[in-house]
């Protein structure tokens, strides 16, 4: 379904509910709010989890680090909602093996106690039991791990999810129980009444400049590291909510690890630590943690970030990654709750858990949290909406609803990730023999994809295409500048555009590729 289909559904003149932002939490918001049976509208400035929903670690998980830090309660909740995830997008969210490795035997007894702990809270929802493997067992499941000292390690599970493509199925979910969901529209403005309470946004469409207003009941601001910029549009000198903190991530060749397990370093230089996560074939790597005081959409990598992520990498690893060996990199901004206290350079004390609050009378901000979490969020959020606004609403029932295209498979597709939909996207070689033509060499993916998502996954661009419904550019930045001038020309064929607007979205696309090569990024980075 694209935008413009999609903005033609249920259009009323007052809303129930109007979400500003479609990331994770908003897109969740959105379908909880519509599978209550109320009216709602979601405006999103660009694509659907452009920003941070598409630049996580790709865990879906309870959070080992957080039980580490005694947090008990939050971790029992991501458990529980690890488990609701994975049984309604079976498609998108699978077990995964992890494997801690061990280099003195008091580390051992740690991890192995605290992971068992992980275990019990997790209860009927539990991913498989932790349990110890000695060096051999180890370095069987991780044959290109470091030797020396290796007194063996601990086995635990969690889950593994694609984001970008979880957050469109989201959103289709929610457009088919009755939400009006559009991408690429700004919000420049609220509309308020006489007694200052908020009642509606004023949007631009980023696309065709068409401005527009929506009157609602309630309006949630669920922008991520925006939501400040929502709130300064009615208190222009408040505190901040938010303070952006950076994770960066590199992708690299699956040969560095070799294996189907994932790799958690529980504790680096600086005590955080780090995954490295087979992903669509390849090697994910990270993350990283810099505060920063500024956000943007499109954020850079630091030198010392790669250089930390590279270096703690190659402590564990006989193959050592060096900055060559980058295929693409990416980084993402957490909304997470600001401190009081402005001069703490650290992230590590500042909240990880969801920020609930009533901005002013007909404005509620929600923040923070992660994406394990959301479809909790989500029914907080709107429940705090309709009683804040006397709504009537039938109960949440987003629990046991399964997200679109949630289905198993017997095979190892590479189309499995589209679920359900997958018979579709191979029907469509019929219509054009031309469309089973892969893209590049060294990927599977071919132009009914391409096509499918256009029509079907509200991808306008290049970028959409290739960054958040095939997912290339977060794996080769290279390949997908390889693979834009076809994916350009199907893109031109659909939105029925001519030679130079095609031109230009190659342009345009490339530009943007660019900071997604190692070196490229650097170089901006430092520039700004």
């Amino acid at each position: 379904m694209n935008r413009l289909h999609s903005t033609n559904l249920n259009v009323h003149d007052n809303w129930d509910i109007i979400i500003i932002g479609g990331g994770a939490t908003g897109l969740g918001t959105a379908l909880d709010s519509a599978t209550r049976g109320l009216k709602t509208l979601l405006v999103e400035q660009s694509d659907f989890a452009k920003g941070t929903s598409s630049r996580s670690t790709k865990l879906v998980h309870g959070g080992v680090r957080y039980l580490a830090q005694g947090n008990i309660n939050l971790v029992k909740h991501a458990l529980k909602e690890r488990g609701l995830l994975q049984q309604n997008a079976k498609h998108l969210v699978k077990k995964q093996e992890f494997i801690i490795p061990c280099y003195d035997w008091f580390s051992v007894l740690k991890y192995l106690t605290g992971l068992m702990l992980y275990d019990l809270l997790a209860s009927k929802y539990s991913f498989g039991k932790s349990k110890y493997l000695s060096k051999a067992e180890t370095l069987i499941k991780i044959p290109g791990l470091k030797q020396k000292g290796l007194k063996g390690s601990i086995k635990y599970y969690d889950g593994k999810f694609d984001d970008a493509r979880l957050a469109v199925n989201i959103a289709q979910t929610a457009i088919e129980n009755g939400a009006t969901l559009i991408n690429y529209t700004k919000v420049n403005g609220l509309l308020k009444h006489d007694d200052g309470s908020i009642i509606g946004i004023k949007t631009e469409d980023a696309i065709t400049g068409t401005k527009t207003s929506y009157h609602g009941r309630i309006i949630i601001n669920a922008t991520g590291v925006f939501v400040d910029d929502i709130i300064k549009m009615v208190h222009s000198d408040i505190k901040k909510m938010v303070r952006p903190s950076q994770g960066v991530h590199v992708v690299l060749d699956r040969s560095f690890l070799n294996t189907e397990s994932a790799l958690m370093i529980p504790k680096t230089s600086d005590g955080r630590v780090l995954f490295a996560v087979p992903w669509h074939k390849h090697l994910l790597v990270g993350t990283t943690d810099t505060p920063l005081n500024e956000h943007s959409l499109e954020p850079r990598a630091l030198k010392e970030e790669v250089d930390f992520i590279l270096d703690t990498a190659s402590k564990y690893l006989n193959k050592q990654p060096l900055e060559k060996d980058i295929l693409s990199v990416f980084c993402g901004l957490r909304p997470l709750a600001a401190p009081t206290d402005n001069n703490k350079s650290s992230t590590k004390e500042i909240s990880r858990d969801h920020k609930l609050v009533v901005s002013t009378k007909g404005l509620l901000t929600i923040t923070g949290g992660k994406w394990t979490t959301y479809r909790q969020m989500a029914e907080e959020t709107v429940d705090l909406a309709i009683k804040h606004a006397n709504l009537n609403a039938k109960p949440c029932s987003t629990k046991t609803l399964s997200i679109h295209g949630s289905a198993s498979f017997n095979d190892d597709h590479y189309l499995n990730i589209y679920g359900s939909d997958r018979p579709k996207i191979e029907a469509l070689i019929n219509e054009d023999p031309t469309y089973k033509n892969k893209l590049h060499p060294e990927f599977p993916h071919i132009g009914a994809e391409v096509v499918w998502v256009i029509r079907n996954e509200m991808a306008e661009t290049i970028e959409d295409i290739l960054s958040r419904r095939l997912r290339i550019l977060f794996i080769d930045a290279h390949a997908a500048k390889a693979m834009s001038v076809r994916v350009a020309a199907l893109l031109a064929k659909e939105l029925n555009a001519d030679k130079s607007w095609e031109l230009k979205q190659i342009e345009i696309f490339n530009e943007l590729a660019d900071g997604y090569l190692y070196n490229q990024s650097l170089i901006e980075s430092n520039n700004h």
